[in-house]
């Protein structure tokens, strides 16, 4: 038996929640994941695992094993990377996330740069409009829009972005221009939703925010989706200024209700504190940071 790899087994079961998922993970037969676990508590004489139907629980003996466990791999990690080099210059591979849309329009161009200035080091962009956990998924860095709450996660500011109101001319030739907040709820509006629908939109700062009834003619769970649909004309959309930037410049698009938008929302980069970062990460944190936080304050970003 492989120790180090029966460990890494177990300890991808934990985190995911079940075998299924450590095998899914891992890329190995679930019947293998299983075996190597059996085999491992066949090994310490004690039971890490109670196997239910929907979850894994860990016993006492297995929650002290695993956090023990935990700090073992770590240290490996860490003397792997200190004697592969990772810690005299940058190499190895980044994974990062971020939204759809800013993944697209803001990050990957820096990331392409970073690339051509860093060439032992190589980058995953995972694009999702939904928050990846870091910790679970192994991620190195995730842009986070919006407030942070508490938790151990380091973050760097790197900007803000703001909501804006759009619509494209077609519309507001046929329908009319808004003057007031109010007005939105005799327009047709688009809805940036997924499984939950939205039906208001929040505008306005301080004592005079107030939440405006909309009534959604289409909604989409991408950004993409809500902006193709409003230079179609199909209605007023609420967007977020790096989204909206390119259909503005190009006319597609125009804003209104300028005088309601709410506070701007910061912009992040997030990552798992360590004792000490790996250069590819420290690298890539003092490069991008700049650059995003250039385009951030960009007219209309």
């Amino acid at each position: 038996m492989d120790r180090f790899d029966a460990i890494r087994t177990l300890i991808a079961a934990v985190d995911g929640g079940s075998l299924s998922a450590a095998s899914r993970r891992l890329g190995t037969p679930l019947p293998t994941v299983s075996r190597k676990v059996s085999e491992l508590e066949a090994h310490l004489g004690a039971q890490l695992l109670v196997r239910t139907s929907r979850k894994l629980i860990l016993t006492n003996a297995g929650a002290d094993f695993v956090a023990a466990a935990r700090r073992l791999l770590d240290a490996l990690g860490e003397a792997e990377r200190a004697a592969s080099g990772e810690y005299q210059t940058p190499r190895g591979e980044l994974l990062v996330t971020a939204s759809l849309r800013f993944g697209k329009a803001m990050l990957t161009p820096v990331v392409l740069d970073f690339l051509a200035a860093y060439p032992q080091v190589s980058v995953r962009i995972i694009a999702a409009d939904t928050i990846v956990d870091l910790v679970e998924n192994h991620v190195d860095v995730a842009v986070r829009i919006g407030r942070l709450p508490d938790s151990n996660l380091v973050a760097r500011r790197v900007g803000e972005t703001r909501w804006l109101i759009c619509a494209s001319p077609d519309y507001l030739a046929r329908r009319g221009t808004p003057q007031h907040a109010e007005d939105l709820e005799d327009h047709d509006c688009i809805a940036f939703e997924g499984l939950q629908p939205v039906r208001s939109w929040t505008l306005g700062t301080g004592a005079a925010a107030r939440t405006i009834a909309i009534r959604p003619r289409f909604g989409g769970n991408t950004a993409d989706a809500v902006i193709e649909a409003a230079c179609a004309g199909v209605g007023i959309a609420r967007l977020l200024s790096y989204q909206a930037a390119q259909a503005i410049a190009a006319g597609q698009l125009v804003t209104l209700l300028d005088s309601c938008s709410p506070p701007p929302m910061p912009v992040h980069l997030v990552h798992a504190g360590q004792p000490v970062l790996p250069l590819k990460l420290r690298a890539f944190l003092d490069f991008v940071a700049p650059r995003l936080r250039a385009s951030l304050a960009a007219p209309m970003a």
